[in-house]
């Protein structure tokens, strides 16, 4: 039960969101148990965001929430990938992303929790 909750401070036209969700699909398998089937994903675009006190620059907010929980090297190569792909499929440069992790044991759907 990942999500993946994706903020910028530029325009995600269509087509690049598309291709971010396919992407981002493959990515989530890198976590044992996880795959695009229970993927959900949020893109806001065009947020009022600063960094190192500037907004004159494209950035990302990326937070990835998992049921469950992940070790470290597992997130340090999601980052690695997370970068990657918003530098790639959108030009932001990999040191203006931010890529946040939680965790929970507490998750619901369809009436219940797990």
């Amino acid at each position: 039960m990942p999500f993946i909750d994706t903020k910028l401070n530029i325009r995600l036209s269509q087509e690049k969101e598309a291709v971010l969700k396919s992407k981002l699909g493959e990515a989530i398998a890198n976590f044992p148990g996880k795959s695009e089937y229970w993927l959900m994903l949020n893109f806001t675009d065009n947020c009022r965001m600063w960094f190192r006190g500037y907004d004159h620059f494209p950035i990302a907010m990326v937070e990835v929430k998992l049921f469950g929980a992940a070790d470290e090297a597992t997130c340090s190569h999601m980052t690695k990938i997370l970068c990657k792909l918003f530098f790639e499929e959108l030009g932001i440069s990999p040191d203006h992303v931010y890529v946040k992790y939680e965790f929970s044991d507490r998750w619901g759907w369809n009436g219940e929790n797990f």
